[in-house]
């Protein structure tokens, strides 16, 4: 049977509550029905992701990364298996879904209101939030005042103002220009360094993928299962023309190459 829950995973005895992963992927599956018949997207994915880890699950278009992200949000079930969190993710997409008649400190602060914080409390909190993501003084710009760049770092505040343990993020930079993606793989590594978040992070970019992460995640396609996994043992803050990360890049990307000629794809 299938199951997802979205609550603090607790191990050991009585009147112990320590968490050993932020999420825990186990035997999951999932399947749609279509005009075509069912279709098997992801099979037996298995996958932890410890307290202040950084994942990136890294595939080829169409390989289910996306499908299994939603699934962790406990936007979807599996169809087997089952997935535990500590905790409410918070979800990230590649759009930035920002609220256009809101400025961008209130669409923070909505954020805030669903979590239950205090109205007296909201704006200083979406000021310091904003102040993290280096948009300080932002808090009354509107939307279409604010650059693809600015866009994205409003909206990875409003997901930090969740306080989540776990933060997934679904390409979140793919339609951004190289150089403002580069500024943000900085930002988002600060911001992962200092918070000690855990993130799984979903792209199809291999340079991404190792310059952002302690862990790369391969899935095959059709259906996605997990083809392998590298530890990135760089040491951080990592430039995405280092040396170590183009040689670590060329390896997995001969891999996923690899997968894409085996199922068939172009």
């Amino acid at each position: 049977m299938a199951t997802s829950t979205l609550a603090k995973a607790a191990e050991g005895g009585a009147g112990t509550a320590t968490v050993r992963h932020a999420a825990r992927i186990e035997h999951v599956s999932k399947s749609f029905n279509g005009p075509a018949g069912q279709q098997h997207v992801l099979d037996d994915i298995s996958l932890d992701v410890a307290p202040g880890e950084f994942v990136t699950l890294l595939g080829a278009s169409g390989c289910g990364k996306s499908t299994l992200l939603n699934l962790v949000a406990g936007l979807d079930a599996p169809s087997s298996g089952s997935i535990t969190t500590d905790g409410r993710p918070a979800l990230m997409f590649q759009e930035h879904a920002l609220f256009p008649w809101l400025t961008a400190g209130k669409n923070i602060e909505l954020a805030l209101k669903l979590r239950g914080v205090p109205k007296n409390e909201r704006r200083g909190r979406a000021e310091e939030l904003l102040e993290l993501v280096r948009l300080g003084g932002a808090h009354g710009k509107r939307v279409h005042e604010l650059s693809g760049g600015m866009r994205q770092r409003v909206a990875l505040a409003r997901a930090l103002a969740q306080e989540s343990k776990l933060l997934l993020m679904d390409e979140p930079f793919a339609a951004l220009d190289a150089i403002t993606r580069d500024v943000l793989h900085d930002e988002l590594t600060r911001i992962w360094r200092e918070t000690n978040l855990s993130v799984l992070f979903v792209t199809h970019n291999v340079r991404e993928a190792v310059r952002l992460a302690e862990r790369v995640v391969l899935l095959s396609s059709r259906p996605g299962r997990i083809a392998r996994e590298w530890r990135v043992d760089i040491p951080q803050p990592r430039r995405i023309e280092d040396t170590a990360v183009a040689e670590l890049s060329v390896e997995i990307t001969e891999q996923l190459r690899g997968e894409i000629r085996r199922h068939g794809q172009h």
